[in-house]
This record gives structure tokens, C-alpha cells and sequence, in this order.
């Protein structure tokens, strides 16, 4: 039975860090007796040549239908293929695929980099730091105020366009979500600034021939008016459905802030929601509807993590600590909730001007 999770402005408390740093460790003994933490290549090969079959035949798609309008359907199908492209990608990062880091990184690039234009360097780096401390204001970089706001402290401070649209931005944030595989490519080509990313003469060729060949191979294709309309169809459709997969996860739940951090199952638990369904929610969501599991366990094939799932729930009512469930559907309300409650401070704003 789902336990109700925390109050979305509440933190969880550093408090009994004595007993509480071994329930981590007798979690993660069970988990490796049962064997989910070993590895399955049959699994990934299956789950990789169809991906990659998927992704060769919508290109083969696009230029065998060539100048008609019917081509959006194509770039519609290309922009689920290149987040499922993504979500491979994401597994290759936490090392499920690959025990050694060479032939990861190197998929990884190719993949990421030059398949679907993400930076794999830069996405690595982030979601790591995300993974190290989820939803937390000052430490984990998906809940850094930008555009939308995750927190009523975090709109007390804002300014410019994030106050202008965390007034109203429960109702904007699909709409915004469109415009989210856009900022996926143009924060991998900022990242390329940094000189403490690695190979970063690498990750720039991969990443700058990608969009190159993209964009030729659209107008080549295609007249200038079909060719803008598939690039708009299909990157603002990855967007959405990129956004709409990691939604989920995170938004809503309890954030931290300044010295605030439980330990690690806690932190990892307080802080994710699983999201409940059969076979098509888990192909559609990658796996990562398993968040709460995929968080204590990075590295534990996707596969495994339905397995894991029972363990870990009944381990959590064990030792009391709250284990996050709902159906996708509402997994969306509660984000869309939270994201009201947050910008509550710019609307009392805007009806009293003299209050701050």
C-alpha cells in the first residue's frame, strides 16, 4: 500500500543518522541475494537492435516519403525513436549496460553525441550530481531555479522572466516542455565552453557534425517549408515526451535545502515517486517509473527494477520510511499542484504590490 509522501515544502531531517546509515546496507544485501544487481546482456542486446532498428528505419522512412506533408508523421515517430534513443543512453551513463568505462563512454558519445544531438559529457555530469543529491535547491542542478521555479523560496527570489511565467506556470509547463529538446542541444553546445569537460574536442565534432548532417539532410529532403515544419514537429514532440518521462520522477516531491541531507536511502526515497502500470508504462517511461528504485540502485538493470520494487517497498514499511506510489495520471496532477503552490507567493504579489 502506497504511504502518502511528505508535504511538497517539507524536508526530510539529517535526525538518526546513527542507525539509519546500516538500512542502506542491509536494502542493498537483499537486493544481491536475490541477483537483481547482475547484469543482463541478452536484455540489452534485444532492447538495443531494436531501438537502433527503429531509429535506421525512420530515417530510412523519411526519405523514401520524401516531399509530402505525410513526413510529419515521420518526424512524430522519429521524436518518440530519439527518446527512446535517449533513454538507452541513460542506461549506458549508469554503467547497466557496460561493466568497464571505455566501451560506456564510447556509446555513450556515439549514441548521445552523434546519433540524437545530446551532450553525453554534459549529461552525465548533471544527472550525477542529480542522482547525488535528487531535489535538493542548492546541489542538484534539476531543480535549479531557470525558466520554471520548484520552490516558494525560490520564487520569493526570482526575478525577470522566471517571476513573469511562475505565476502561471502549472498551466504553461507542458506547453514549455516543447520547447525542452531545444534546450537539451543548445545547454550540450554551451557545455562545450567548459575546458574542464572531458574530451571535449571529441564531444564537439560528435555533436557539431550531428546537427550539420541533421540539418543537411532535412533540406536536401525536403523544400524550406516542410523541412522547418518536420523540425519543429520533431524536436518539439522529443521535448514533450522527454519532459513528460522525467516529470514523474521528481516534481512535487519534498525538496532540501542548505545542510539538509538525510541518509542515502532516505534521501533517495523521500525524494522520488514510482509511477504504477503494466508493460506499456514501463516501455514508455524507460524503466524510470521504477524511480525510487533505479535511485537507490543506479546501476541495476532496467529489467530488474519491477523486481527490486517489491523488496524495496515492503523493506521501506519495515523501517518506517515513506515509499511514494501513484498512477501516471495523477503522478502529473501532483507535479502540476506543487508547480501551483510555488508561484502562490508572485500571485499574492501581483494582488498586493507593496507586499514582498
Amino acid at each position: 500500500m502506497t504511504t502518502p509522501a511528505l508535504a511538497p515544502e517539507s524536508s526530510p531531517r539529517s535526525s538518526r543518522r546513527g542507525g539509519a546509515d546500516g538500512d542502506y546496507a542491509r536494502l542493498l544485501r537483499r537486493i544481491s541475494d536475490a541477483g537483481l544487481m547482475n547484469r543482463r546482456p541478452v536484455y540489452y542486446a534485444v532492447r538495443l537492435g531494436l531501438v537502433g532498428g527503429a531509429f535506421a528505419a525512420g530515417w530510412a522512412a523519411f526519405v523514401l516519403v520524401g516531399d509530402s506533408w505525410w513526413t510529419l508523421m515521420v518526424a512524430a515517430f522519429m521524436a518518440v525513436t530519439c527518446a527512446q534513443v535517449a533513454l538507452v543512453m541513460h542506461d549506458v551513463a549508469h554503467r547497466q549496460v557496460f561493466r568497464l568505462r571505455r566501451p560506456t563512454e564510447i556509446v555513450g558519445r556515439v549514441v548521445g553525441n552523434a546519433g540524437i544531438g545530446l551532450a553525453y559529457g554534459w549529461w552525465q555530469d548533471k544527472h550525477t550530481r542529480h542522482h547525488a543529491n535528487p531535489n535538493h535547491e542548492e546541489l542538484d542542478p534539476d531543480v535549479a531555479p531557470d525558466v520554471l521555479i520548484w520552490s516558494q523560496r525560490q520564487a520569493r527570489a526570482s526575478r525577470g522572466l522566471p517571476r513573469l511565467i511562475g505565476r502561471a506556470q502549472a498551466f504553461l509547463f507542458f506547453p514549455l516542455l516543447m520547447l525542452e529538446g531545444l534546450n537539451l542541444h543548445a545547454a550540450g553546445v554551451r557545455a562545450l565552453r567548459n575546458r574542464s569537460l572531458k574530451h571535449r574536442g571529441l564531444e564537439g565534432v560528435l555533436l557539431i557534425g550531428h546537427f550539420a548532417v541533421y540539418l543537411a539532410a532535412l533540406f536536401a529532403v525536403l523544400p524550406a517549408d516542410k523541412a522547418f515544419a518536420f523540425l519543429a514537429v520533431h524536436q518539439a514532440l522529443f521535448g514533450l515526451y522527454m519532459g513528460c518521462v522525467f516529470a514523474p520522477n521528481h516534481k512535487g516531491m519534498p525538496t532540501l535545502t542548505g545542510d539538509d541531507r538525510p541518509d542515502y536511502l532516505r534521501r533517495q526515497v523521500l525524494t522520488s515517486r514510482n509511477v504504477r502500470g503494466g508493460v506499456l508504462t514501463d516501455f514508455a517511461l524507460g524503466g524510470l517509473n521504477y524511480q525510487i528504485e533505479h535511485h537507490l540502485f543506479p546501476s541495476m538493470p532496467t529489467p530488474n527494477l519491477r523486481h527490486a520494487q517489491v523488496i524495496v517497498r515492503d523493506y521501506c514499511a519495515e523501517i518506517g520510511v515513506p515509499y511514494h506510489e501513484t498512477g501516471l495520471i495523477s503522478s502529473y496532477r501532483e507535479a502540476l499542484r506543487h508547480l501551483h503552490h510555488v508561484g502562490a507567493p508572485l500571485r499574492t504579489a501581483d494582488r498586493h504590490p507593496g507586499a514582498r
